[in-house]
């Protein structure tokens, strides 16, 4: 019996021909009938990709072989099969599109300038001798369902509105103590940490490996609250059985924390809804008022 698995990667290394590589890496998905979706740029290669453990191990190998992959940061979560309708490899000017191409730097070590990384067990060692800040490097929405205790979860919907927020002055006041970036997987804050140094951050550190790997080591019983967003047909995973909800439907109030798109075909914006809610049209605050207006038309 087949048994699906999803393999979360990336690596920061320089390429000098990643249109080569997409090729390559295309072919190696489709020969082994994994989907997914693959991003490389002259900074490395970051993506997901699920099916059969048979076939996403040989995949693992058989990138590892090139020379440039061969450390690259790998994750493994539980897959629920069909998780990707399709594969996707693509070139990008940014891996993760922070909108700064020009600020980062990158050698075949990884991000050049870039935050100290933490395991999860260092981690807890740091927040149980200093005073900490969790500072999220996800969007809105992936905070909404779950994030660390506590944590600084800035004003954003996508990763390009980063940068205008850490130029605003807000975190300011942030720059002379501790703070923790931490994402899904790990690759968004190799980015923000850098980003952050550069605007003068003084003691930045990143969660190596992200939500995903302290997930794997703690569970549900250390600093994590919630659940994880991941950017495929399961939308959101647990760590274990005694996982909190800590969002609310967005019609009721009910503790949930299941997303839907808005019903307008037109928009990807998402919100945490009930399943009781979530079985009438719903629509974005963007789009609520139009789409009232539109029904009410004979």
């Amino acid at each position: 019996m087949a048994v699906p698995k999803v393999l979360l990667f990336y690596v920061f290394t320089p390429l000098s021909d990643p249109d080569a590589v997409r090729l390559w890496q295309r072919d190696l998905c489709e020969s082994l009938g994994l989907g997914g979706r693959i991003i490389l740029s002259k900074d490395g290669m970051n993506g997901t990709v699920g099916g059969d453990i048979a076939a996403v191990k040989k995949y693992l190998r058989k990138t590892r072989e090139y020379p440039a992959f061969k450390n690259m940061d790998v994750k493994w979560s539980e897959g629920k099969g069909g998780d990707f309708p399709r594969l996707s490899v693509r070139v990008r000017e940014e891996l993760v599109s922070f909108g700064a191409p020009g600020e980062l730097k990158v050698d075949a070590n990884g991000v050049i300038g870039g935050g100290a990384h933490l395991s999860p067990g260092a981690l807890h060692e740091l927040v149980a001798e200093r005073d900490v800040t969790f500072f999220d490097g996800r969007n809105a929405v992936e905070a909404e369902i779950g994030r660390f205790k506590g944590a600084v979860v800035p004003d954003v919907d996508t990763t390009r509105d980063f940068v205008a927020e850490l130029d605003s002055g807000k975190y300011d006041h942030l720059k002379d103590s501790p703070v923790v970036t931490y994402c899904t997987g790990g690759i968004r804050c190799e980015v923000l940490s850098s980003l952050m140094i550069n605007r003068g951050f003084t003691e930045v550190y990143q969660l190596d490996g992200g939500i995903a790997r302290y997930g794997e080591e703690f569970k549900d019983s250390g600093l994590w609250e919630g659940s994880l967003y991941v950017f495929d047909g399961r939308e959101a995973i647990t760590f274990s059985d005694d996982a909190a909800v800590i969002s609310e439907c967005r019609e009721c109030g009910q503790a949930s924390d299941r997303l839907q798109n808005c019903d307008d075909p037109s928009c990807r914006e998402q919100f945490v809804i009930c399943p009781t809610c979530a079985s009438q049209d719903h629509f974005c605050a963007a789009h609520s008022s139009q789409a009232t207006v539109s029904r009410a038309r004979p």
